[in-house]
């Protein structure tokens, strides 16, 4: 079992990447890297290969509506080469409010879409071939009738440091969880409550591994969430810091009917609390809304409390499928908070 952790974006990022090298040599092995409509990510990356030796450096998520396919693979062999073979990719549909809010690319065929992605991308770095593909969503060389006609089938010009970067998708649905069990390396869900798991996501994932080319290997799943250790108040403090975030997603990531976070509450059994959430956030009541996120969730998307209750989260996280235990340690020293995991693992 890995250790993973994200890296927000806001704050102080140069700090906060500074601070990975003392995490790296802690047992740290992936830092996730966000870009929601902040910074870039790839930006950031390039910097963290420069700072660090070992880690693993990975973007959680690149929106797949921003970018090329081309681009995205471009840019994951870039990060790299410069990284010496550390580059992990994490791709996401986002939401509707991001993608055309603010990139002004309408929201279509999120399937189809992660589906070409990562076959186009494999084939970039593959450089078996000048690169063609005749899909649904795209079709390279652009033909005739959409464009000069004058496009043709190129070759990336540099030498890929590996010709397989591993490829996360960052999923919840039904039908993208298959998906991503299907093609994808490794799965980034989001909340993730190990005892839910099978419920939620069962059938999808047994669906998607039915169709997995043996070559792909075994999926990989990276999830987790607050990590901190604490007794009796302390515990309950510690954990309300994962409550507007908790509120932030469910309530505010999207609008009514069409909040892809609020349909995993529901999911999970909170259809009440998931209902009042996204009422008291969008009606500008966020420390209400964040107050009404129900304890048991909380609770379980986390790994907060006494040591022996900690190690018993890590182990449901391992009994329910995760390779990557992606944490955010908080309270107290989180370069010590590091080392105990990876004792414990």
């Amino acid at each position: 079992m890995r250790i993973s952790m994200p890296l927000g974006y806001a704050g102080d990022l140069r700090e906060s990447a500074n601070r990975l090298a003392d995490l790296e040599k802690a047992g740290l092995d992936t830092v996730w890297v966000a870009e929601a409509y902040g910074y870039d990510s790839p930006t950031l990356m390039g910097y963290i290969a420069a700072r660090t030796e070992r880690v693993r450096i990975g973007a959680a998520i690149l929106p797949l509506y921003t970018r090329t396919p081309t681009l995205i693979a471009q840019t994951a062999a870039g990060l790299d080469y410069l990284s010496d073979g550390r580059a992990v990719i994490g791709l996401g549909a986002s939401g509707p409010q991001v993608i055309e809010g603010w990139h002004g690319v309408p929201y279509v065929k999120p399937l189809a879409r992660t589906r070409e992605v990562i076959e186009i991308c494999r084939k970039v770095w593959a450089r078996e071939k000048p690169l063609t593909h005749d899909g649904k969503v795209f079709t390279l060389p652009l033909p005739p009738d959409q464009g000069t006609g004058l496009g043709k089938p190129l070759k990336i010009i540099n030498h890929p440091v590996r010709d397989r970067i591993p490829l996360y998708v960052a999923s919840l649905g039904a039908k993208n969880v298959e998906l991503t069990a299907e093609i994808a390396d490794g799965w980034l869900p989001i909340f993730f409550i190990p005892e839910k798991a099978e419920e939620v996501w069962g059938a999808s994932l047994e669906a998607g591994r039915a169709a997995r080319a043996p070559e792909l290997g075994p999926l990989e799943i990276s999830a987790g969430g607050l990590l901190a250790i604490g007794e009796g108040e302390e515990t309950k403090r510690l954990l309300d810091f994962a409550r507007p975030q908790i509120a932030l997603y469910v309530g505010g990531m999207g609008a009514k009917g069409k909040n892809f976070y609020n349909t995993l509450a529901r999911r999970y059994g909170y259809e009440e609390a998931a209902e009042q959430i996204q009422e008291l956030y969008l009606a500008g009541r966020k420390d209400e809304a964040a107050a009404a996120v129900p304890q048991e969730m909380v609770e379980l998307t986390n790994l907060v409390g006494p040591e022996s209750y900690v190690r018993e989260r890590i182990e449901a996280f391992r009994a329910a499928g995760v390779t990557d235990l992606n944490v955010t340690p908080v309270g107290g020293d989180p370069v010590r908070l590091i080392e105990k995991v990876r004792g414990w693992l």
